[in-house]
């Protein structure tokens, strides 16, 4: 299979994999815990940002009301319900829409009859009082009152079907109720019902409680009804939601409706203390002027509860562990009147994001190879997820952030680790095949992108280089075989290292020869640059060596080098368990020819026309130009179509024998045009200081007395 074919199928079970996990999970709700921990940092980072709404007042029972009832009036605890009787009277006389108790008065009154009727005959009077009622499936003692008969103003639910039940609570429900003179005086009756989320934390509240057949409206629902609301709330299984007085309120699964807490204290809503309403009342009653004047309460939907020590009623909510229950219901209240709700988004639209986030992570991570492409993704996929939950919610949406969030770290690691299962094989495969013929930098640059590198062969145009040491066998006979090993490691080692540095790759090693070349595996544009520079530098350091050679071995090491650029198969060759990356044909075979031909013109580097001509399209970081002189048009053995050959020449030796040089240009074009009498004696003028002229005077000498064997070129007949 192709290794694009691999990943591809990687790809696909890493997305599949891990989608079934982090779906799954979703559908089952195995997240929830930690979501609803993400949800309330949500809920604290933006509860601030949202002002509660002005229509709401909030009174309190609190310490200091407490402390101001026994100095003044000598109350105890618990207070005459008359006290309530006046903050009644004076909600009635500031015109308030609502007034809501979240207290239960289960129990008749200590101070006796006469208190409780006067408590049932000020909530009578004003009228849009509501009385607290609770519903729970706990054992104790609870008065449980038919509520079938009742007067007050009950949800009429419309399009609900099965999905009533969900307002139900589980089991065989107890109810709590006001005395019943209390409750019969009363405007409406509110559920204080608050079931909290698995982790205890109160988030949402349900609009009603169905109980006896009754849809008991909420505490906040109770007092939007008693300040005009309708009564009828209709189902829309559509849209999941319920339509109340022209609103649409989400729902859960469960029936219940997120909370959007307006800040982190509930003093947010500016509670009054009860002392104060009271204070004014008298004061109101007595013809002075009230502190908190009753027109301050027209039109406001007003609570009370307790709020002192040993009286609280708290609940665990998002923004506070000790929140008071009251503020739920204020909470939920606001939410309606502001028309400001939190929606959960849809199943499927969580299922396509955590899809989305996999494929790209993991796509971004396995295709290209790159690590900063892939934890680039990783850092840009998880800020997204992060502030995208945020932002959302401050739209107004619950989108889950755990299931994204981990999906891209495992899809993101288990993409890493496939990466590192087979692109680690690879790089290991690199190293090891490379190790022994290219730069480490070079292979660095293979691992860094293995792309670059086709495992196999591929033709390509490449650099050639092939030497060999002048009279090696003659050298290898006097030395013993210790001091021959150590010779030729030396004189290995640093033309090796010539070559390395330069970008060339070393083919093999037969004993003293070198075979090398440039633009494979790593594609090099300025190659023949390269490979003749490397071919000057190994002669230019060979000769400065020579006396070291001299004085320790005794021997005078001078190499021959065949230069030649062109297109040749070049890849890992071999059986499955050993292999060479080399390369084959003819341009191959021409660079091994030109280093042997060296022998027949007395030189010692050559190249042909192609590596001298795309030598010099490139500058050197020096500025100078590779020179030398055109030295033949031969055909090597084996062939039958000449090559056009250079001896590159270092500029200071050109320069010093341009003259030379020039003669041995003119003394050549004869030559080749078949002129071997004028050729001659110009060659014999520098045959004591030119060797390849020395070659050529020979040659004029036999082609004069063969003219009929010249084919326009040379031809050569030993290797």
């Amino acid at each position: 299979m192709k290794k694009s074919s691999k990943k591809i199928l990687a790809f696909f079970v890493i997305t599949v994999s891990v989608f079934a996990v982090f779906g799954a999970g979703s559908v089952f709700r195995l997240f929830d815990y930690l979501e609803s921990k993400t949800y309330d940092l949500r809920v604290n980072t933006f509860a601030d940002a949202n002002s509660p709404s002005d229509e709401i007042v909030a009174v309190i029972l609190d310490q200091n009301s407490l402390d101001w009832a026994r100095k003044t009036h000598g109350w105890g605890w618990p207070w005459p319900r008359t006290a309530y009787s006046d903050f009644i009277e004076y909600m009635k006389i500031g015109r308030a829409k609502s007034l809501a108790f979240d207290v239960l008065f289960t129990e008749d009154s200590i101070y006796g009859e006469a208190d409780d009727a006067e408590f049932a005959r000020a909530e009578r009077e004003f009228g849009g009082f509501m009385q607290s009622a609770h519903f729970s499936v706990q054992n104790g003692d609870s008065r449980t009152m038919p509520l079938a008969a009742s007067d007050k103003p009950f949800f009429d639910t419309v399009g609900f079907g099965g999905f009533l039940q969900k307002f139900a609570l589980k089991g065989e429900a107890k109810g709590q109720f006001p005395i019943p003179e209390l409750l019969v005086s009363a405007g409406a009756l509110g559920s204080t019902v608050g079931i909290p989320d698995s982790d205890g934390v109160v988030r949402r509240l349900a609009l009603f409680t169905l109980f006896d057949g009754k849809a008991v409206p909420s505490e906040a629902a109770a007092s939007l009804i008693l300040g005009g609301f309708s009564r009828q709330v209709f189902y829309d299984a559509k849209k999941k939601s319920l339509v109340w007085n022209g609103r649409n309120i989400p729902v859960d699964k469960d029936g219940k409706t997120l909370l959007r807490f307006k800040g982190h204290d509930f003093d947010r809503y500016t509670p009054y203390p009860i002392s104060l309403i009271l204070q004014s009342a008298e004061a109101y009653k007595n013809g002075e002027m009230p502190e908190l004047p009753p027109g301050d309460f027209k039109d406001k939907y007003v609570f009370f509860g307790y709020y002192a020590p040993g009286l609280y009623d708290t609940a665990p909510t998002p923004i506070s562990s000790v929140y008071p229950g009251m503020g739920t219901h204020i909470t939920m209240m606001d939410n309606i009147l502001q028309y400001d709700f939190t929606r959960e988004t849809p199943l499927w639209l969580n299922l396509f994001i955590i899809f989305a986030a996999i494929t790209l992570v993991g796509g971004l991570t396995i295709f290209p190879n790159k690590v900063y492409i892939s934890l680039g993704s990783l850092i840009a996929s998880i800020t997204i997820c992060v502030s995208t939950g945020f932002l959302a919610y401050e739209n107004g949406w619950w989108l889950p952030m755990v299931a994204p969030f981990f999906s891209i770290i495992i899809a993101y690691l288990t993409a890493t680790l496939y990466n590192y299962a087979t692109e680690g094989s690879q790089k290991r495969f690199i190293k090891s095949a490379f190790s022994q013929y290219l730069s480490l930098p070079v292979i660095e640059q293979l691992l860094a992108n293995p792309d670059q590198l086709k495992l196999g062969g591929e033709r390509r145009e490449i650099s050639i280089f092939f030497s060999d040491i002048q009279g090696f066998s003659t050298i290898s006979e006097r030395l013993d075989p210790t001091t021959l090993t150590e010779l030729l490691n030396d004189y290995l080692s640093f033309m090796t290292n010539i070559i390395l540095d330069s970008g060339g790759t070393i083919d093999k090693y037969e004993g003293d020869a070198i075979i090398a070349f440039w633009n494979a595996p790593l594609s090099y544009p300025d190659h023949a640059a390269r490979a003749l520079g490397a071919a000057m530098e190994c002669q230019h350091s060979l000769a400065e060596q020579q006396s070291f050679y001299e004085e320790k071995y005794g021997a005078s090491l001078i190499t021959r080098i065949g230069l030649n650029t062109g297109f040749a198969v070049v890849g890992n060759m071999g059986s499955n368990k050993h292999f060479n990356y080399t390369m084959l044909g003819d341009s191959v075979n021409l660079a091994a020819r030109l280093e042997g031909l060296n022998k027949q013109f007395g030189t010692f580097l050559m190249c042909t026309e192609k590596t001298f001509n795309d030598a010099n399209k490139t500058i050197p970081a020096d500025g100078q130009r590779f020179v030398g002189r055109k030295l033949a048009s031969v055909a090597v053995v084996g062939k039958k179509e000449p090559a056009t050959v250079y001896q590159p020449l270092f500029q200071a030796v050109y320069m010093e024998n341009l003259s030379v040089l020039q003669k041995f240009d003119k003394a050549r074009d004869l030559f080749y045009e078949g002129k071997f009498l004028e050729a001659s004696p110009l060659f014999e003028e520098i045959v004591n200081v030119d060797k390849p002229s020395f070659f050529y005077a020979e040659q004029c000498r036999y082609y004069i007395k063969h003219p009929d064997e010249w084919k326009g070129f040379w031809q050569a007949t030993s290797k």
